[in-house]
C-alpha cells in the first residue's frame, strides 16, 4: 500500500531541519491547473516563513496563504497573536494538484521540516502560535496524519512522543500582506539568511526530486 510505504521510508529517514543563507532560487513559470484535482491543507510547523518557504519550492503545490488558524479571535492582527492570546497558530493554508504530490508527500515534508514534539515552539521560536498543528480538512488528511504519529511515535523518531495537534479545520485568517511570499521578498534580512536559509539548503537536498524545476 503506498501510505504504508511512505510511511516506511520516513521512518527510515527523518530528519531535523532546525536552522532556517543562500541565494533564491529562480521562480519557475506559471502552470494552468485543473483545480478540480486540487486539496487544500492547513498546516503549523512554527513561523509561517519558514514554512511557506519550503512548500513554495514542492512540484505540484498551487498556492501557500501564511496566515492564522486554530484560535476564538476573528480577524486577528499578526501582534494579537504575538500577544500569545487570540489561541491562533502561524499556519500555512496550501494548495496542491493531486496528479502531481501526494498527500502522503505534504505530510512526509511537515514531518521532516519541524520538530512535532516540543509544545509550543520550534528553536527559538516559543509561543502557542508556533505549535505543532495539522487542521484537516477531509478524513483522509485526518487518518493519514494520525496514522504517521502513531507510526512516527511506535518507531521512535524522536526522543520524546509527538504532540501535534491534529484537529478539524474551521477557519483561516490569511496574514497581513507584508507575511506573504516573505523569505522570496526579504532574502537578505537576517532571520532569512540565519534561520529560513540553512532550513531551505537541508530541505533541498533532501527532497531534490520533488522540487520545482527552475526557469531556464
Amino acid at each position: 500500500m503506498k501510505t504504508t510505504k511512505h510511511i516506511t521510508a520516513l521512518l527510515l529517514s527523518v530528519i531535523s531541519l532546525y536552522a532556517c543563507a543562500q541565494s533564491p532560487k529562480k521562480q519557475s513559470k506559471p502552470q494552468k491547473i485543473n483545480m478540480e484535482n486540487t486539496q487544500t491543507i492547513t498546516l503549523g510547523s512554527g513561523c509561517f516563513w519558514c514554512t511557506e518557504a519550503i512548500y513554495q519550492r514542492l512540484d505540484g503545490v498551487v498556492k501557500v496563504t501564511s496566515g492564522y488558524s486554530g484560535g476564538h479571535v476573528d480577524n486577528p492582527t499578526y501582534e494579537q497573536v504575538c500577544d500569545k492570546t487570540t489561541g491562533h497558530a502561524e499556519v500555512c493554508q496550501i494548495v496542491f494538484d493531486t496528479t502531481k504530490i501526494s498527500l502522503d508527500d505534504i505530510l512526509s515534508v511537515f514531518w521532516k521540516t519541524h520538530d512535532p514534539t516540543t509544545p509550543n515552539q520550534q528553536g527559538n521560536d516559543v509561543g502557542p502560535q508556533y505549535r505543532s498543528a495539522v487542521f484537516y480538512h477531509n478524513e483522509q488528511q485526518k487518518e493519514l496524519a494520525l496514522q504517521y504519529i502513531k507510526a512516527l511515535d511506535a518507531s521512535k523518531a524522536w526522543d520524546k512522543p509527538i504532540i501535534t495537534e491534529v484537529t478539524a479545520f474551521s477557519k483561516f485568517y490569511a496574514a497581513e500582506s507584508y507575511h506573504q511570499n516573505y523569505y522570496n521578498n526579504n532574502t537578505n534580512q537576517g532571520y532569512c539568511r540565519y534561520v529560513i536559509g540553512p532550513k531551505l539548503d537541508k530541505f533541498e537536498k533532501v527532497f531534490k526530486e520533488k522540487l520545482k524545476k527552475e526557469e531556464e
